[in-house]
């Protein structure tokens, strides 16, 4: 029978777990620093419900990596009503701070006033896009708001892995090529499409040498936006020994316009896998820019292999 000052006599008393000491103590949980700039994604291309499901996926994987993230979505052609432009996330993230900072001070709190950035920028791309970059950059000068902005998602290894997933899921590709199976439509040469000329295409490249090394097949880079460069890498690829190709999009999705994979796989002749989309490794590779502009150090990256 337990006294009013605990069990009785000969009963277990559960104590609480000692933290463990030293370097194999449990690391603390990663968590945004308390008035942290604002992580703001940038979204390239016409603003649509599809878009606004894969911005939504990206930040909440985002938030999910680093609880208190103030997490923001922007657009580049939005509308300021159903689709903020960055211009105005940016002003309205500018605002929300100052306000913060004068209630503080209004209930009598000693506060330092703000300074730094407001927020840190992110372009939703895989690759540099020079053109959209410019737009991203002038919106960020125009709001006149204290803002960062970070490089491109790629290249990465988390990149090539979307990759190698989206292509087995479209037939293309096996899943695991240590398994002993085969897949009767896998590619024997792949052809990575992105976009923004030349420079995208290097940068794409040095994913699709990964990608490469996962698949153990060919894989060359060309630009959706440079006339006859999709035909040409096919018929390169065709050249040296490929039959069977297969069109894998360095893209994330919005940043294309529809029906464009479709139209450079007919003029490759062959089939194509998915954009990337809202693939996980995407909130993490965004999170990672907007942790490295902070210099906080971001949680572990480790890519999950392909089953």
């Amino acid at each position: 029978m337990s006294s009013a000052t605990g069990p009785a006599s000969g009963l277990p008393v559960r104590m609480p777990r000692p933290r463990q000491p030293g370097r194999h103590r449990r690391p603390e949980p990663l968590a945004a620093p308390e008035g942290a700039p604002a992580f703001v994604l940038a979204v390239p291309g016409t603003p649509a419900a599809a878009t606004r499901s894969l911005a939504d996926e990206v930040v909440s994987i985002a938030r999910s990596e680093l609880p208190g993230l103030d997490a923001r979505i922007a657009y580049l052609d939005g509308d300021d009503t159903e689709f903020p432009t960055l211009q105005a996330v940016l002003t309205h993230a500018a605002e929300e701070r100052a306000a913060r900072y004068e209630q503080a001070k209004a209930a009598g709190l000693d506060v330092k006033e703000p300074d730094g950035p407001v927020a840190v920028v992110v372009p939703l791309l895989a690759g540099p896009d020079g053109a959209l970059l410019r737009r991203i950059r002038q919106a960020v000068m125009d709001s006149r708001v204290a803002a960062d902005l970070t490089d491109v998602l790629g290249p990465h290894p988390l990149l090539a892995e979307a990759l190698h997933v989206r292509l087995s899921e479209a037939g293309l590709a096996r899943a695991d090529r240590a398994r002993l199976f085969t897949v009767a439509t896998a590619a024997d040469g792949i052809i990575l499409a992105s976009v923004g000329g030349d420079e995208a295409v290097q940068a794409a490249g040095i994913t699709g040498m990964l990608l490469a090394a996962r698949l153990a097949v060919p894989v060359m880079a060309a630009a959706l936006d440079q006339d006859g460069s999709i035909a040409a890498v096919a018929e390169q690829l065709r050249n040296s020994g490929s039959q069977q190709l297969a069109l894998a999009p360095y893209l994330i999705g919005p940043e294309i316009g529809p029906g464009l994979i479709d139209e450079a796989a007919k003029e490759a002749g062959c089939s194509a896998a998915e954009a990337l989309g809202p693939y996980p490794a995407i909130g993490k590779l965004a999170l990672a820019k907007y942790t490295s502009a902070l210099g906080i150090t971001p949680p572990q990256q480790q890519g999950t292999p392909v089953r």
